[in-house]
């Protein structure tokens, strides 16, 4: 019955509304044939009639006109087919996020953010608008016609002259149009990396350092689908940008956007994320087609224990080394270790549980919808979007082969079978999910084989290996 009762609820709201637009459609049309006349005969008495109701300030009512005005200024109205299949797509998203638990922190805040823009007339990411003077003198005049003072002028650059004006703001800008300033200033992005570094073990790493070669070859994804990018016509920044999904790590993928090519923000971080979240379903055929059953079978010694100093002294190692060598990635892993170095210390743990909750909470949904919230439809439904998603499968894919293959040549180099393949997968960095599908891959075949602190040490090893590849093409084309 409820279903029934939900059934015809639905239909009657949608008979309502095609009515509606319907009539107002006819009345629109109608009511200038039917006013002309009048007009014409009655002329004299129109003007009466409007000159007397001036006076007593009370204007005419006409109801058609009014319905016809409410009618056009709706979103049904103004939108466009892109926004809608927008809608679709965010709805979509929404779904996975909600139904399938596909990444929810992030793909539900950008699903909704998608939402959010695409709504016609909404406004929410719309730009504040601004009047332009050629003197100081003018501008201070409008702005005190204005009732405003003289601080409110600013010195811009107008895109129309290509010169730096006197500018006035007229209109605010949309709710996330603010929010946004957050990523496209590189803010958003390496203060999630501090909260991943609270949240993160490099025991597994420092345990066993070559697993750190595992998290580098798994950048080979990376660099590929650059080279890919390339052929398929990309420009150098637009490639860089499209090969750091191969990294899967989301806020990199955004980081490195936001300095090389903005807009392609939207397609690519959707692409970022998705994948991310499909890791269970992408990598195991990879592992499995590189792999013997023989492999697969390996079980790794115990890690050693690592010391409370050896702990302190890596975050702070790292972030002097690779600074030095790759300045473009101090902020990103200068905000890694700095999390991490909170959470090793024990001296913060204040401070360390702030990061690892609330304030990477917060971030991560402003991050979430203002990302979601560049994904216009004018923009979002090109050609360019789906080469950048087969793009980002590529970039995976070779990612995950590259970690499987090093540890297979590792094995010979090394005359035996220290390292099960397997393990060299979650060199992707996405954390630590990646690791776990190693587990999963390594159980289905020895139910006694337990690979996931030995797969931590490639994934962790990622997340650094992601930030030093972002230094790398913000360095080369930033």
């Amino acid at each position: 019955m409820n279903k029934k009762k939900f059934r015809a609820r639905c239909l009657i709201c949608a008979v309502i509304m095609v009515f509606v637009a319907v009539f107002c459609a006819v009345a629109e049309t109608a009511s200038p044939a039917e006013t002309a006349p009048a007009a014409d005969v009655q002329g004299a008495a129109v003007v009466t009639t409007k000159t007397a109701s001036a006076e007593e300030g009370d204007p005419e009512i006409n109801v058609i006109d009014g319905i016809v005005s409410i009618a056009k200024s709706t979103g049904f109205a103004t939108g466009e087919w892109r926004e809608y299949a927008m809608i679709v797509v965010a709805c979509g998203l929404l779904y996975l996020a909600i139904v399938k638990q596909f990444e929810p922190l992030l793909l539900l805040p950008i699903a909704f953010g998608m939402l959010l823009a695409n709504l016609p007339m909404g406004g929410v990411m719309d730009h504040a608008t601004y009047t332009f003077y050629n003197t100081m003198e003018e501008a201070v005049a409008a702005a005190k016609a204005l009732n405003k003072d003289s601080y409110d002028v600013t010195l811009r650059y107008n895109e129309a002259t290509g010169m730096m004006q006197h500018a006035l703001q007229t209109a605010n800008g949309g709710l996330l149009y603010y929010l946004y300033q957050g990523v496209k200033l590189g803010i958003y992005p390496p203060i999630i990396f501090m909260g991943v570094g609270a949240m993160t073990d490099f025991g597994p790493l420092l345990a066993n350092p070559k697993s750190l070669l595992l998290g580098a070859a798994a950048q080979l994804g990376v660099f590929l689908a650059f080279f890919a990018a390339k052929i398929m016509d990309f420009s150098a920044n637009e490639a860089a940008s499209i090969g750091i999904i191969g990294g899967a790590d989301g806020p990199t993928a955004i980081f490195v956007t936001t300095k090389l090519a903005p807009h392609l923000l939207g397609p690519i971080a959707v692409a970022a994320y998705s994948y991310m979240a499909l890791v269970p379903v992408i990598q195991p055929p990879i592992m499995r087609a590189l792999t013997t059953k023989k492999e697969r079978q390996i079980r790794m010694g115990q890690l050693r224990p690592v010391s409370k100093t050896e702990l302190v002294v890596f975050p702070i190692m790292v972030t002097i080394v690779v600074s030095l060598l790759l300045p473009s990635a101090a902020p990103l892993v200068g905000m890694l270790m700095l999390g991490n170095l909170m959470r090793v210390s024990g001296v913060v743990e204040r401070l360390n549980k702030t990061i690892q909750n609330e304030l990477c909470n917060i971030v991560t949904i402003f991050l979430g919808l203002t990302v979601g919230a560049t994904t216009k439809g004018s923009t979002f439904l090109t050609f360019d979007t789906i080469k950048i998603v087969v793009l980002g499968v590529v970039a995976f894919g070779c990612g995950t082969a590259g970690g499987v293959l090093l540890a297979k040549l590792m094995n010979k180099l090394a005359g035996g079978n220290a390292i099960n393949p397997l393990i060299g997968s979650a060199g992707v960095s996405a954390v630590p999910m990646a690791a776990r599908v190693s587990q999963k891959v390594g159980q289905e075949e020895d139910p006694g084989n337990f690979l996931l602190m030995h797969a931590m040490g490639p994934n962790v090893a990622g997340v650094i290996g992601s930030a030093v590849a972002a230094g790398v093409f913000i360095a080369l084309f930033g």
